[in-house]
């Protein structure tokens, strides 16, 4: 009888374990994307494309706005948010955080998005005259790594100039009222000032690097929802296909959405990819530079490695 026990329960353990992986992968029974101002968002939600995707899983969607990128990677982190949407910096101090997350696709730039700008009538006339002046940026964003990035191409450093940590909206009145000398921003706020604040541009970010954006997933998230990540992947990536195709229903769509005016908006979408792929290795090693380079003027505190947050993410399969 015992022989006849130890063989049951080994076939019911190894029927568990075939068991395991379909149970594995339970569905959510919600999604809550974190977005930033802008970009295509407001376009696909108009669509219900990402809806009409998980509807017949019984998956609702959620959309969830946030002003930049360091706040929504916080919110993933604490698991508020599941995935979101963000420039190449803040996930570089999520991960020097510790921050449960992951990148799991990527946007690549033409680096026309993001410029670090001045009043026309300002005297600095290149990034070496940014010396001894107040340059504002958002914490922890791209715009913060586009200032470091733009100092060391000129041959300053980061104590050569007075940082100005500013969120948007109030890095635009400070810098409209002439508290700050000079202002690293992305779009829509760059080409809002563009057409109506009079400013000029020192410099672009694919002056000084290449930048990418990125989709990033909850660690558990992608942990308990692969096929999930990928399906958002997938979406995105047509989604992607579709505005590089459809740029003024983009635009229409942005403005409607957040009251932007609508010549900046489409300045903004002129000049902006959708395309979404794989994080490849140049990639990784793109974002790895940023690190390294944070890392060495002190603002993260501890080195990192980019590779070890990276989800594989394979189209198609």
């Amino acid at each position: 009888m015992n022989t006849r026990r130890t063989i049951l329960a080994a076939v019911l353990g190894l029927s568990a374990l075939a068991v395991a992986p379909a149970q594995a992968e339970n569905k959510p029974a919600e999604i809550r994307i974190g977005t930033q101002k802008g970009g295509l968002f407001p376009a696909v939600r108009q669509r219900h494309t990402v809806e009409d995707a998980f509807k017949p899983l019984g998956i609702e969607v959620k959309w969830i706005d946030f002003q930049f990128g360091p706040p929504l990677l916080e919110a993933i982190n604490v698991g508020s948010v599941d995935f979101g949407f963000v420039g190449d910096t803040p996930p570089i101090f999520a991960q020097a955080g510790a921050a449960n997350i992951r990148y799991v696709a990527a946007v690549t730039s033409d680096g026309n998005n993001q410029a670090i700008i001045v009043p026309a009538d300002s005297p600095v006339k290149t990034l070496a005259d940014l010396k001894g002046k107040r340059v504002a940026f958002g914490k922890g964003s791209s715009a913060h790594n586009l200032l470091v990035a733009a100092l060391e191409k000129a041959g300053l450093t980061w104590n050569d100039i007075t940082p100005t940590p500013l969120a948007p909206a109030d890095a635009t009145v400070a810098f409209s009222r002439g508290i700050v000398d000079a202002w690293s921003i992305w779009d829509p706020y760059l080409a809002l000032a563009e057409i109506k604040d009079n400013v000029r541009v020192i410099a672009f970010d694919k002056d000084v690097h290449k930048p990418n954006a990125f989709y990033i997933a909850g660690s558990d998230f992608v942990a308990k929802y692969p096929s999930v990540v990928a399906k958002l992947n997938a979406i995105f990536a047509a989604e992607g296909k579709w505005a590089a195709g459809h740029r003024e229903e983009v635009a229409r769509a942005q403005a409607e959405a957040t009251g932007v005016d609508i010549e900046a908006i489409r300045r903004f979408v002129a000049r902006s990819n959708y395309q979404v792929v794989p994080v490849d290795p140049e990639i990784v090693r793109s974002q790895q530079a940023i690190a390294d380079r944070f890392k060495g003027i002190g603002l993260i505190p501890k080195s990192i490695n980019v590779s070890n947050i990276v989800w594989k993410w394979t189209p198609g399969s």
